[in-house]
């Protein structure tokens, strides 16, 4: 019995609360959120209780966690302060962020603004992998983002891209990829090569579209101060000063990926991304993004830049499917080997 009521006392004593105060009355109420959904996000993600009274919030919970929420909504109000409009995402992405890494300052990668877009959108980075992309990006002329769909790695190499030819550091922007079926026959395409090419290349024009204006992309197109086309397209050129950007790069056998490292010239950047668990080559055929990242790894003035499923911007769903493939792939090695003995 006294085992018992020891037990309770301690349960007891592991439940705190703490009360956060705030001088602005309309900052706290960005802070809050439409219908409180700021608070219910940071409720849900960290199974604490969080009540607001007049211009504070009471948090109630594991002392642990407690502070976690703590420190969240005192770093999401400071961003407030800045002027930084704090939307759901941006808690979901800040619970990530300061989940993994208690020391992040959240000012110093969602202030870092890389590009407004044509939609008026800010575009920042929204994770420590993120900003760590953007900075070697600016620091290295030859930057690998390898890792999961959704994790920004062509997207945010395109604001920057876009960015750097407003400034006049570059003359043009080339993008690229790779012409590789995924997983289907799409069998014969009509009309001429752009036509035909086109589909594969869709996804660049999409994340182009998004940042500057169809009309004023079509216009950079037309003269060729973007260019977007297939890898196959890249044999033989010297590429200068130029932002040179390859998406889809796991699709890249290595004579195609030695080629295209090549024909970086003077003055130019180059990015390449890729994620090496969505290879779409014959069966036998040897990534060359993967060679790349063997190869390359040590010399000196490429950088590699690694996201995990922590790192996914798109629906929040997309970051448990990912999670849950690689942990049926894990449990299926698993199998193969029990069912081998």
């Amino acid at each position: 019995m006294k085992d018992e009521k020891d037990r309770m006392i301690s349960s007891t004593q592991i439940m705190e609360s703490a009360r956060l105060e705030f001088n602005d009355p309309r900052l706290f109420r960005d802070l809050l959120g439409q219908h409180d959904q700021h608070l219910k996000i940071l409720q849900q993600a960290l199974e604490v209780k969080i009540r607001a009274r007049g211009s504070s919030i009471e948090i109630e919970g594991d002392p642990l966690q407690m502070e976690l929420a703590g420190q969240i909504i005192r770093q999401l109000y400071g961003l407030l302060e800045k002027g930084y409009p704090v939307f759901p995402s941006d808690v979901d992405y800040a619970i990530r962020i300061l989940s993994g890494d208690s020391r992040a300052k959240l000012q110093d990668i969602f202030l870092d603004t890389i590009y407004i877009s044509a939609h008026k959108r800010t575009i920042t980075p929204k994770s420590i992998a993120q900003k760590a992309y953007i900075d070697a990006i600016r620091r290295y002329d030859i930057v690998f983002g390898i890792g999961p769909a959704g994790t920004g790695k062509t997207y945010l190499a395109m604001a920057m891209a876009v960015a750097e030819l407003m400034k006049n550091n570059f003359v043009r922007i080339i993008l690229t990829r790779p012409a590789v079926e995924a997983g289907e026959k799409l069998g014969f395409l009509p009309g001429d090569l752009a036509e035909k090419v086109n589909p594969y290349l869709r996804p660049l024009y999409d994340a182009l579209h998004d940042m500057v204006d169809f009309d004023r992309a079509r216009k950079l197109v037309e003269r060729g101060t973007i260019e977007v086309a297939p890898l196959a397209f890249m044999r033989g050129r010297t590429l200068n000063d130029s932002f040179v950007i390859l998406d889809e790069a796991q699709n890249t056998t290595p004579e195609q990926m030695k080629m295209f490292l090549t024909r970086l010239g003077y003055g130019s950047k180059a990015v390449i991304t890729g994620d090496v668990t969505q290879i779409d080559l014959p069966a036998g055929k040897a990534s060359g993004l993967k060679e790349a990242f063997r190869i390359l790894k040590g010399v000196h003035g490429i950088r590699f830049v690694t996201f995990t499923e922590k790192d996914v911007a798109r629906h929040h769903l997309v970051q448990e499917i990912i999670t849950a493939y690689e942990r049926d792939e894990n449990q299926l090695g698993s199998r193969d080997l029990f069912e081998k003995k």
